[in-house]
C-alpha cells in the first residue's frame, strides 16, 4: 500500500506527470502541489502556440496527441471537460458537454495504450453526478448509474478510458463531488448573494450535496497515483455527508449572515437554467469507503472548517 496521505511529498524519487486540463482550479493546485514536491509536470495542452518545452500538445475531439512527449511518463492525471454549469443548457451545449468528456477522453487513452512506454496509471476526472437522483440512499461506488443526463455523461466518461485499462495501465476514475474552494463553481454563484444576507437553501433543502475542499481533492489525486490498489471508480468526496439545508447553515455561519430566504428551483431555471436545476436539485448522499478503505486521511473532514479555511473567515 502506498504511504498514507500526509505522507504524500515523500514519493519515493521525482515523477514526471501529465495533466489534462492544467489551466482549472484542481489542476492548477495540482500543478503546484507536485511541482513543490519537485516533481515534474507536463501540461497538456491544445494551444501549440502557447506550449512550453515540456509540455504536450493534443487535440481531443480531432484526436490528435504528441505521444512522443509522454513516452515514459509516470503518471497521467486527466482533468480537462467543458464545465457543467459554465453556460446555460441547450442541446448544442449538451453535445459539447459529452464530447469534451467522452471522445477527449478516449483520444488520450488511445494514445497512452499506444505508448512503447505507457505510464503505470491513468487517474481520469469523473464525477458524483454518475449517481443520479437517489435521495437518502447511501452511495457507496458499487452503486449503478443514475438516469439523468450527467449521470449519462459520466457513464460515458468512464467508459471512454477503457482502452487505457486494455493496454494494462492502471486507471482509477476520480468521482469528485462539489469542490469548495474560493473561485469554486458553488462559491462563485453563491457568494455574493449569501453576503447580502439573501442567500437560503434550494427547494426542499433536503437533497444531499457531496463535497470535498480543494485541498483534500488535490491530495486525493496524488493518493491515486501513488496507491495501487485503487483501480476503477473511487468516490473523492468528506466523509461527513450534508443536505443543502446543512450547507446554508454552515455558509450563513461562515459568512455571519442569515439565511431564511429560500430559493425555489423555479427561480434557479429563471436565474440559470435547466443545466443549473439539474446541478442543484437531485440529492446524492455519496460516501467515499474505497478511499477511506485504502487509508487517506481528510485535512478537512467537515463542511465548516472546509469552508471556514476556503474563505479565509472564521463561523460565528
Amino acid at each position: 500500500m502506498a504511504a498514507a496521505a500526509d505522507d504524500l511529498g515523500a514519493h519515493v524519487g521525482a515523477m514526471r506527470v501529465a495533466i489534462t486540463g492544467s489551466t482549472g482550479l484542481i489542476g492548477e493546485a495540482l500543478v503546484a502541489s507536485l511541482t513543490a514536491d519537485g516533481h515534474r509536470v507536463q501540461r497538456v495542452t491544445r494551444s501549440r502556440a502557447n506550449a512550453g518545452p515540456d509540455d504536450v500538445v493534443w487535440d481531443p475531439q480531432g484526436g490528435d496527441v504528441d505521444t512522443a512527449a509522454l513516452e515514459g511518463v509516470d503518471a497521467v492525471v486527466h482533468l480537462a471537460g467543458e464545465p457543467l454549469g459554465s453556460r446555460r443548457w441547450n442541446a448544442a451545449v449538451k453535445r459539447e458537454i459529452l464530447a469534451s468528456r467522452s471522445v477527449g477522453t478516449r483520444t488520450l487513452a488511445e494514445a497512452l495504450a499506444s505508448l512503447d512506454s505507457p505510464p503505470a496509471v491513468l487517474v481520469s476526472g469523473s464525477g458524483s453526478g454518475y449517481y443520479g437522483d437517489r435521495g437518502d440512499e447511501v452511495l457507496t461506488e458499487d452503486e449503478p448509474p443514475g438516469d439523468d443526463f450527467v449521470a449519462g455523461v459520466v457513464v460515458a466518461w468512464e467508459a471512454a478510458t477503457r482502452p487505457a485499462a486494455a493496454a494494462g495501465i492502471r486507471v482509477a476514475c476520480s468521482r469528485t463531488g462539489v469542490v469548495m474552494a474560493a473561485g469554486g463553481a458553488l462559491i462563485e454563484k453563491v457568494e455574493l448573494p449569501f453576503k447580502l444576507g439573501v442567500g437560503g437553501r434550494v427547494g426542499s433543502g433536503r437533497q444531499y450535496v457531496p463535497w470535498i475542499s480543494l485541498p483534500d481533492e488535490v491530495r486525493a489525486l496524488r493518493f491515486l497515483i501513488d496507491e495501487e490498489s485503487l483501480a476503477g471508480p473511487v468516490n473523492l468526496v468528506a466523509p461527513q455527508q450534508r443536505t443543502n439545508a446543512q450547507l446554508t447553515k454552515d455558509l450563513g455561519a461562515v459568512y455571519r449572515r442569515p439565511t431564511v430566504m429560500p430559493i425555489p428551483l423555479f427561480a434557479v431555471r429563471v436565474a440559470y437554467g435547466e443545466g443549473a436545476v439539474a446541478l442543484a436539485a437531485p440529492s446524492q448522499r455519496v460516501v467515499p469507503t474505497r478511499l477511506e478503505g485504502a487509508g487517506f486521511r481528510y485535512e478537512h473532514p467537515e463542511l465548516r472548517g472546509a469552508l471556514e479555511a476556503a474563505l479565509g473567515r472564521r463561523a460565528r
